[in-house]
């Protein structure tokens, strides 16, 4: 596929994180985007069509309006909210109505974003035993199953590890919300390490994967771009906003207490016990550039002194 504007390409998700950092890049790379939005006047949709990308109005449970959306498609980049406690199978059905859509539009080349590690979970300590979120898992792994096996003519499977723009809002006041007080507070042990990736950098595959679908067909590829320990997760921040950011251990009731919920807590536990375990050189071997941690920072440190604020936790990290 050539970059050429006549290439369309449909994006979902391109009012959240990683499907707008995707739908940005490929207009930088002059193709032609379509996003696939449920509120077209909403702030992120009309943010998307003043750099030219065509909205779309759109739901995955609906799935005419998916079938119009493939209209002249010849890509499809996807990604998926996770299974909800409402509703346990959304991840899996909306996943295969979008893979179903492309497959009857014949569309060339179908991204999919997954995650680090879908497909091992039954190799994680403790999952006979029900200690992970087994639902989220398993969606993923059977949205990946499927689109392998459906018979597309490209199809590519980026799966990232933890995302840094975790640290901006609306994120972060769900997944640390100490921060505001100058710290990182959690049940990560001080010796693990944390795999992270650049939601630029998830869009860079994905331009690349759509430009040349030849050489990413069938490959499913972990992503991260840094591995670091909290400590020198906040040691980062610090430099980068010269603001002073501690990070603190804490036992999971304490990380509970601190305002981590539940299900917050068991997955910063599955990073002590398991982890994304992402080979970096692996990832660095396509050519494409990654962003380093400090980068990340340096790029974002204006909107990251805002989510820090000016008052910092005297209090001493714990163990």
């Amino acid at each position: 596929m050539t970059d050429t504007p006549s290439e369309s390409i449909l994006v979902t998700g391109a009012t959240g994180t990683q499907g707008g950092a995707v739908a940005r890049a490929l207009v930088r790379a002059k193709f032609s985007v379509k996003a696939l939005v449920r509120d077209p006047r909403t702030a992120q949709a009309q943010a998307l069509a003043s750099l030219g990308v065509e909205l779309v109005e759109g739901d995955f449970d609906d799935v005419q309006s998916l079938e119009a959306a493939m209209d002249k498609v010849q890509g499809v980049y996807s990604v998926q909210m996770p299974p909800h406690p409402d509703d346990q199978d959304r991840e899996v059905r909306t996943g295969l109505r979008l893979l179903e859509a492309a497959y009857r539009a014949d569309v060339r080349t179908f991204v999919h974003s997954s995650v680090a590690r879908a497909g091992d979970q039954t190799n994680f300590v403790g999952w006979d035993a029900g200690r992970w979120w087994k639902r989220y898992w398993e969606s993923k792994s059977e949205v990946n199953s499927a689109i392998a096996e459906r018979g597309l003519q490209h199809w590519v499977i980026l799966k990232p590890a933890m995302i840094m723009e975790n640290f901006l809002p609306p994120k972060v006041h769900g997944m640390y919300p100490t921060l505001a007080q100058g710290k990182i507070a959690t049940a990560i042990l001080p010796d693990t390490r944390l795999d992270m990736i650049a939601a630029n950098d998830i869009a860079s595959f994905a331009v690349a994967a759509f430009r040349d679908p030849a050489r990413f067909n069938g490959q499913c590829i972990d992503l991260a771009a840094a591995s670091l320990t909290m400590e020198e997760v906040a040691s980062t921040l610090s430099i980068g906003t010269g603001r002073q950011v501690l990070a603190q251990s804490l036992t999971e009731e304490m990380a509970r207490a601190q305002g981590n919920s539940a299900g917050l807590v068991s997955s910063q536990v599955w990073d002590n016990v398991e982890g994304y375990k992402v080979d970096i050189h692996a990832a660095k071997s396509w050519g494409i550039p990654l962003t380093s941690f400090e980068q990340w920072v340096d790029a974002h440190s204006e909107a990251l002194k805002a989510v820090i604020g000016e008052k910092v936790d005297s209090a001493e990290p714990g163990r």
